[in-house]
């Protein structure tokens, strides 16, 4: 049934969850020192603005839904259903198996397009509705990319040249969206901060660029970014980047080499950088274990050629089979719980190395199900993902 039904849901989860609580609660966890972030996929809920992708009104759980196996692909399904999760009461329920599983922060993925914000409601009517939401803390990824038909499955594979929505913004929309983040999130009592300051990650340096018009007017840009957050009380602005390959290089509006992605990150004074996912900087249609060879390669490079943190990354597996109708090539193999585990102590081992930086690591995802990427529990491997971050930081308090 293709629908949110809340009376079966709420009561075919309050019992599961009532005991997972109760077994956590009565175990004794480590103490809770890291800072462990997982990324959100803010489209599980009904949204208007949303149907021109998925027009039965329910957001990408509707591609999810009709997956169906082909090629190396085999369809997960998520434990829980199908849930609204702009509803206050499911994300309680989230946040409490989040945090007693010691993941303390979510990342949202945030949008603006067409000058208005897209996908908020999960955060909006959510997780801020949650009356548990001080066991979470949140900030705010700017996933500021184009789109295309991906997330239409009728059209994904077949007209994905089409471009629905620009990511990149000239100063005046740059603006409106400090503007509104700074007074609608920034004082949120959970909004995670590093030195008293509020985080805010940028996903695509090229599109930021490309639509401020140069590095200078970026800079500009961002140090009065910097300024408005100081004017509301703030120690300042904590700015991350999600950086792709560590030798990559950033491109201007002709699409021109303007220097390498550490250059240009240090010319714009961000606070610090993280990865997204495994898929933006190394091959991933390989063995779990092998791609987490080239992931440490790949952390201790941006140690060495970076001055600025960085804060660990660690993916959960790679397959977006549930966005195509026809067979795509690459997808992580053997990306067991055990496995993914053995990345996070990797991952906590970077951090214990690196005392001088916040504990922060970051996760894809919570969520991310179109990608096979979660952390919620799934029909095959149950709460293996989250059980895993448990035992590798302990539970939250």
């Amino acid at each position: 049934m293709k629908k949110y039904n809340s009376t079966i849901v709420r009561m075919s989860l309050l019992l599961p969850v009532l005991l997972l609580a109760l077994i956590c609660n009565a175990q004794t966890g480590k103490e809770h020192k890291y800072d462990i972030a997982a990324y959100v996929w803010p489209a599980y809920q009904p949204d208007d603005r949303a149907k021109i992708f998925w027009p039965e009104g329910i957001g990408e759980w509707q591609s999810v839904m009709d997956d169906q196996p082909k090629g190396e692909h085999q369809p997960r399904k998520p434990l829980w259903g199908y849930v609204n999760e702009a509803d206050p009461y499911i994300s309680e329920m989230e946040i409490n198996a989040a945090a007693n599983h010691g993941v303390n922060v979510f990342i949202y993925d945030w949008y603006w397009f067409d000058g208005m914000p897209f996908l908020e409601g999960q955060l909006d009517n959510g997780y801020l509705k949650a009356r548990n939401n001080n066991r979470v803390k949140f900030y705010l990824m700017w996933a500021n990319h184009d789109v295309n038909l991906t997330w239409d499955k009728r059209n994904a594979g077949k007209q994905n040249d089409a471009l629905i929505w620009q990511g990149a913004v000239d100063r005046e929309q740059f603006e409106k969206i400090c503007h509104r983040v700074i007074n609608k999130y920034f004082s949120q009592p959970s909004y995670y901060k590093i030195d008293g300051k509020p985080c805010f990650m940028i996903y695509d340096l090229n599109v930021l660029i490309r639509g401020l018009g140069s590095v200078t007017k970026t800079k500009e840009a961002l140090d009065w970014f910097r300024e408005e957050t100081k004017k509301v009380g703030f120690k300042g602005l904590y700015l991350q980047l999600a950086i792709r390959h560590s030798g990559s290089n950033i491109t201007g509006l002709g699409s021109d080499n303007i220097g390498t992605q550490e250059n240009v990150v240090n010319q714009l004074g961000f606070n610090a950088v993280t990865h997204y996912q495994f898929a933006h900087f190394t091959n991933i249609n390989r063995d779990y274990n092998d791609i987490m060879k080239s992931v440490k390669s790949e952390w201790d490079a941006i140690s060495r050629e970076y001055r600025i943190p960085y804060y660990p990354h660690v993916s959960i597996g790679w397959d977006n089979n549930p966005r195509f109708d026809m067979f795509r090539l690459g997808i992580v193999k053997n990306n067991t719980p055990e496995n993914f585990e053995k990345a996070l102590i990797a991952a906590k081992q970077y951090a214990d190395l690196h005392p001088k930086q916040a504990p922060l690591i970051t996760i894809n995802s919570w969520n991310e199900w179109p990608e096979t990427s979660y952390l919620e529990p799934d029909d095959k491997y149950g709460y293996g993902y989250l059980e895993a971050v448990r035992k590798v930081f302990g539970s939250g308090k």
